[in-house]
């Protein structure tokens, strides 16, 4: 891969505000992420103001997306992180009106909700990724351990921000882990996986425009990076960049960008991976609407690339450019 493209274009297509219209920050929306996404639209909303867009913030609901073509909106800025906003059925329905919106569409966003079908896609292609089982039982559960040895990790398939995931150290807990990725309490039983413990360290590469950004190297304050090691705890560590060897980073942002592009991905993202002991890669997943809160990663790494919040946010927005095209 020309190692050009892993380096942040240098200036905006766009330079006046006037050019985007009227735009909707959609936030907030009914998933498990709620609280989450409501702190990233109110930090992007705030940032397109600053540049002087005609922005909008939009605590979602199903009725008021169905209603934005109507109230004249010509351009979204999504960051309905999870269920709905992040799947492909938010991006339906801005298709459906006529909306732009900067990022993925709506195959890749329902394929890395789907991190069951993402491994199954790069395993195809030949990208390395931790073993995994499918569970749809606590006998399943406990023969994860078997086979895949312990400490493994159980997450459900389809959610984000580590909702949901354990580190199953013994068989004694693998039942109560499994309720808890299911969703015990869901009228409809998520899919869970079962992943095998890599050990080693935690990474995460941001895209934006199809250009790779600098890596970040995750020291979480808790055994791993849970819900709490991302969005609650001061002392999770991040190293940005990484410390990795020139050559090697390189080496990494070229797969992280190929596997954000195998399954569709364009305009902004994530890809986690891990390193074992070894310095050998495993991808675990693609996040197609990353947060953008005070904790968050993408604006860490495009700060490292010489890319301000505010630069950010509107070279997210001006990527709709091609969605508004092809309407």
């Amino acid at each position: 891969m020309n190692a050009s493209r892993l380096t942040p274009h240098a200036s905006p297509r766009i330079e006046d505000p006037r050019a985007f219209g009227r735009v909707a920050v959609l936030c907030g929306g009914w998933s498990s992420e709620r609280e989450v996404s409501l702190q990233s639209g109110a930090n992007v909303y705030a940032a397109l103001r600053r540049r002087g867009v005609d922005a909008t913030l939009i605590d979602a609901d199903r009725d008021t997306l169905l209603a934005l073509g109507r109230q004249g909106y010509q351009r979204a800025f999504n960051i309905m992180h999870g269920t709905g906003g992040e799947d492909g059925t938010v991006q339906a329905l801005l298709d459906l009106q006529g909306i732009a919106y900067g990022g993925c569409g709506v195959l890749a966003s329902a394929l890395a909700m789907d991190k069951l079908r993402t491994k199954r896609i790069w395993k195809a292609e030949g990208l390395p990724t931790p073993e995994w089982m499918l569970l749809a039982s606590n006998e399943d559960a406990l023969a994860a351990g078997e086979t895949l040895g312990y400490p493994y990790f159980m997450k459900p398939a389809a959610e984000g921000s580590s909702v949901g995931i354990s580190k199953v150290a013994f068989a004694s807990s693998a039942v109560s882990a499994f309720r808890r990725a299911a969703g015990e309490y869901n009228e409809r039983q998520r899919v869970v996986l079962a992943e095998r413990n890599i050990g080693g360290g935690e990474y995460t590469c941001s895209i934006l425009d199809g250009e790779a950004l600098p890596i970040i190297r995750i020291v979480p304050a808790s055994e791993f990076y849970d819900y709490h090691a991302k969005y609650i705890s001061d002392e999770t560590q991040y190293h940005c960049p990484a410390g990795l060897a020139p050559a090697r980073e390189m080496e990494l942002r070229s797969l992280c960008l190929r596997a954000f592009e195998l399954i569709g991905g364009s305009g902004w993202g994530r890809v986690d991976f891990l390193l074992d002991e070894q310095g050998r890669e495993y991808l675990i997943e693609v996040n197609t609407l990353p947060g953008m809160t005070s904790h968050s990663l993408v604006p860490m790494a495009a700060k490292t690339a010489g890319i301000d919040f505010d630069e950010l946010c509107w070279r997210i927005l001006e990527a709709g450019l091609e969605t508004s095209d092809a309407v």
